[in-house]
């Protein structure tokens, strides 16, 4: 929960902020880095694996809604959290 309340303070654009594109991308990234990991001992869990599909997927839809709203918040998140090289 503390690593999740950090992640929503780095990324909010106003003090209520909890939802906007910028902290659903910042945590949904935080997820998928977590089940990486997992999913690198454990090679046998596709149940996990099908779920880090959706939420890549459910990334790169909110990335794709960002880039064509706002390009500045799109460059300052991607590159924030590094994913693009």
């Amino acid at each position: 929960m503390q690593a999740k309340a950090k992640t929503i303070t780095d990324f909010k654009l106003h003090e209520s902020d909890t939802g906007s594109a910028d902290v659903q991308i910042a945590l949904l990234t935080q997820r998928i880095n977590h089940l990486n990991e997992h999913l690198q001992t454990n090679k046998k869990d596709h149940s996990s694996r099908r779920g880090l599909l959706m939420m890549v997927g459910q990334r790169r839809r909110l990335l794709d809604y960002l880039a064509s709203t706002d390009v500045s918040r799109y460059q300052a998140v991607t590159k924030k959290l590094k994913l693009r090289r």
